[in-house]
């Protein structure tokens, strides 16, 4: 796939570091099956791409990093869209960043809610817009990601904060997400490409070698999640397909409060 048959994403080169632009900014750069396709076929050629030492990732507009799975979507259709593959491949994508053996840098210019907040997580840095807000949305919508999501946020922030994130859905500010460790630096909108352009020509100057050597042993810590990233994926395919799934999404698609007291049951 060439950069011109993209049609949800950028894919632009800057010497040895690589851009990748979630180009969706109509849909707050939320992602459809074809983006998380065209994701991973990008993240394979900076792979591939003996030239690219580091990989920036962020959003098109001033509005939005990434708001997550494509909810409208999913509300209209009942999924994210048709894939080449015919799977939704959002859990390889999530394995993909992890496994690159090249720095990926998020850089945050708006909103990192939901599944777009997970894609900056697993990012191995994070550069923040004073603008950005960060926070997760699953539970008042009917999703959630039990594996990497949330298990390796609370790796990142601690237990109690990983917790209060998903269970109250709350938003966070830049200066809020740098205080616990959620992003690594936060800088005025205009000069956030400029300052994830520096960092990663900073890191592109080291031996490649040694940080693929250390990338590798900082995942290893926490590549058992992988397996508990594999479960909630096949548990969230049942669950976004039940009455309490679907119930999440058409609210959110008709802008009201779901109605989740009916599915309480603690037995």
């Amino acid at each position: 796939m060439t950069a011109q048959t993209y049609e949800d994403i950028r894919y632009e080169i800057d010497g040895p570091v690589v851009i990748i632009t979630i180009n969706r900014p109509e849909r707050y750069n939320a992602f459809r099956g074809r983006t998380v396709d065209e994701l991973i076929k990008a993240f394979r050629a900076a792979w591939a791409d003996r030239q690219v030492q580091a990989v920036i990732l962020t959003g098109a507009g001033d509005k939005a990093f990434c708001t997550g799975g494509d909810v409208k979507q999913r509300a209209e259709s009942g999924d994210y869209g048709p894939t080449e593959s015919g799977m939704f491949e959002i859990g390889y994508l999530h394995k993909l960043i992890r496994d690159i053996p090249k720095p990926v840098i998020a850089a945050v210019n708006g909103v990192a809610i939901g599944g777009g907040h997970v894609l900056h997580v697993l990012c191995d840095v994070s550069i923040a817009s004073e603008t950005a807000r960060f926070g997760q949305a699953g539970p008042r919508v009917g999703s959630f990601d039990a594996g990497f999501g949330s298990a390796y946020l609370a790796r990142v922030v601690g237990e109690k904060k990983a917790r209060e994130i998903w269970f109250w859905c709350r938003q966070y500010s830049a200066a809020e997400a740098e205080r616990m460790g959620l992003v690594n630096a936060v800088v005025p909108a205009e000069r956030l490409l400029d300052e994830a352009k520096a960092w990663a020509h900073e890191v592109a100057e080291k031996s490649p070698t040694a940080i693929r050597f250390l990338k590798q042993s900082f995942n290893a810590d926490t590549d058992h999640q992988a397996g508990l990233s594999n479960l909630a994926m096949s548990a969230l395919d049942l669950f976004t397909a039940s009455p309490e799934g679907l119930e999440g999404a058409a609210a959110f698609a008709e802008k009201r409060k779901p109605d989740f007291v009916r599915y309480v049951n603690w037995h």
